[in-house]
């Protein structure tokens, strides 16, 4: 039987490191097709089971399209996993092909699931997304600094970065709107969110680009996903307050966000905030709940294919 080969790769902007477990072997290649092609000649004669690297922005896509596309199972992993696996793991030192080897490891001794890759246009959708919420943040920060009533000539700047942030937002936004409307691979699933009271063509977005599992996991999975399932923190005799941590905050954060508004419109998810609030429950934590309810609707709609309903 041959024997099956994990390769660990450790990706930056220009380069990126390959450490080969079944021939031990480390390369360090150019992050450009050229070097890409170099790899694929390596592993062309191995029984490769799994390709695991960390998730970079955008510095891991063409990595990961290529060696997808060559028929390959690639694994794309949250970095932190891969931090709390090395100190597990007791290493301490730290160089580009000390992590490909670890990187490495980690896909021999966890094995963490091979997702779908993202075509050309979602790939897109996904950057246009990061770059809205960069300058949604940049204008946060601004609007703040306004507050503090500086002078009136650095008024005056920040005056005119904010309007030029907000221009910026709206282009992206309508931008958002056309490219959605035109792709064919989405067409389905966002005539399913279009059904839905009370979120937006960005939420819209983010849903669709940013969570492809919806339909796919179950409720327990999809909210532990974007991070707000709540997880105990009891310990012996001690009790603690649940709690929400980990998951995709980008998703989390535009999903708070369409809340706000859900519990004006939709009145599924308004009963159930009203509900919660008048036993008692903090106003934020009545938002999660209602963000874990909304998900695990939309995640039986797209299982189901059904549009939604009010109950």
């Amino acid at each position: 039987m041959k024997q099956t080969t994990t390769v660990g790769i450790d990706v930056s902007k220009g380069t990126f490191d390959v450490h080969i477990d079944t021939t031990c072997r480390f390369l360090h290649l150019e992050n450009t097709t050229e070097g890409i092609l170099l790899l694929l000649d390596e592993l062309r004669e191995l029984s490769v089971s799994l390709v695991v690297m960390e998730a970079t922005s955008k510095y891991h896509y063409l990595l990961t399209s290529m060696l997808s596309g060559a028929g390959l199972p690639v694994a794309v992993v949250n970095p932190r996993q891969i931090k709390n696996f090395a100190r597990a793991m007791g290493k301490v030192a730290k160089s580009d092909p000390i992590d490909a080897k670890t990187i490495c490891e980690f896909g021999k001794r966890m094995r963490p699931d091979v997702r779908q890759l993202q075509d050309r246009d979602s790939q897109e959708l996904s950057l246009i997304l990061t770059r809205r919420r960069q300058l949604v943040q940049a204008r946060t920060m601004e609007i703040a600094r306004y507050q503090e009533k500086p002078t009136p000539y650095i008024e005056q700047g920040i005056t005119k970065h904010i309007a030029w942030l907000s221009t910026e937002i709206s282009e992206l936004e309508d931008e958002l709107r056309i490219r959605i409307k035109e792709s064919n691979s989405l067409t389905e699933r966002r005539k399913l969110l279009e059904t839905v009271k009370g979120i937006g063509p960005v939420t819209q977005a983010a849903l669709l680009i940013q969570l492809p599992e919806l339909g796919r996991l179950n409720r327990r999975q999809i909210s532990a996903l974007i991070g707000v399932c709540p997880y105990d923190r009891d310990s012996g005799s001690m009790r603690g307050k649940r709690a929400i941590w980990g998951g995709r905050s980008g998703v989390r954060a535009t999903l708070y966000m369409a809340m706000l508004s859900a519990v004006r419109y939709n009145p599924q998810i308004r009963s159930f905030y009203i509900n919660l609030v008048s036993r008692g429950k903090p106003k934020k934590v009545a938002l999660t709940a209602c963000i874990r309810k909304f998900i695990t609707i939309l995640n039986a709609m797209f299982r189901d294919e059904a549009q939604w309903r009010s109950e």
